[in-house]
């Protein structure tokens, strides 16, 4: 009888061990089986996440592309004795200044469609500051540009040289540019330089994507402070923060700033 009991015992033991062995097993199982899946469930996000980046990197180097090739590749370029225009260029769109903005004595009143809001802009803003700032001169063709060097050599000979472009190398030619006037100058462009307009555009103008050509000291024409270039708020901004000009950048890196020049 004590024999049974005991093997009755041992019996019971062995089945509450291998219950709970068993038990045990089942919940390792399970909590392994519950750390895979979330992992998984990791991993999958994670790269559910790199796919999602990888789509709108590749959908904004699509959008990019598409800007490069709507966006006229002159718009950059360094005409000032470098690169040439030839008498077939024509800017895409041009409006007319209005003739609130403009000067009295304004005869190339036309300029950039995409340029024309942000000029607007410039000069409203200046207003503010009680400015008169006066576009002078703005868009001239091939055969424009062509006649008023013809006649600067007239009057000066090779000494026009130092202040006008020959055709075909003139920024104006691009439809970017405007050379500024005020009220009190009475549509000229000497003395600009002593205005408060002119000091205000050294502070201001990069905010709306216009910088200077000719500076003092540059190595292409005499001092035109009367003369900016719209090259973009992006670029026109990194050329103000690193205390740069235009002429200071190679082509290459000006012209990765063309797809954003309108932005």
């Amino acid at each position: 009888m004590k024999k049974l009991f005991t093997i009755l015992l041992a019996v019971l033991i062995i089945g509450v061990f291998s219950y709970g062995l068993m038990k045990y097993i089942d919940y390792r199982f399970n909590s392994i089986e519950n750390q895979l899946e979330i992992e998984n469930n990791k991993n999958f996000s994670v790269i559910q996440d790199t796919f999602q980046t990888k789509i709108e990197n590749l959908e904004e180097m699509v959008d990019t592309l598409k800007k490069i090739n709507s966006t006229d590749k002159e718009l950059l370029k360094k005409y000032s004795k470098i690169y040439f225009l030839n008498e077939n260029y024509f800017p895409v769109s041009l409006s007319d200044i209005s003739k609130e903005y403009r000067s009295i004595k304004s005869t190339n009143f036309q300029i950039h469609s995409g340029v024309l809001p942000y000029l607007e802009k410039v000069i409203n803003d200046s207003n503010l500051e009680n400015l008169t700032l006066k576009p002078l001169s703005a868009y001239r063709s091939f055969i424009t540009q062509t006649n008023l060097k013809a006649s600067y050599k007239m009057i000066f000979g090779t000494g026009a040289n130092k202040f006008s472009a020959d055709q075909g190398f003139s920024e104006h030619q691009l439809g970017t540019v405007v050379d500024f006037s005020t009220i009190k100058l009475n549509g000229e462009l000497e003395g600009f330089d002593k205005t408060p307009e002119y000091k205000w555009l050294l502070a201001n103008a990069y905010k709306y994507g216009f910088v200077i050509s000719y500076p003092e000291g540059n190595t292409y024409y005499k001092f035109e402070p009367w003369h900016w270039r719209f090259v973009g708020i992006v670029l026109a901004t990194k050329l103000h923060d690193d205390n740069l000009y235009f002429s200071d950048l190679d082509q290459r890196t000006i012209d990765s700033y063309l797809p954003n020049i309108f932005n």
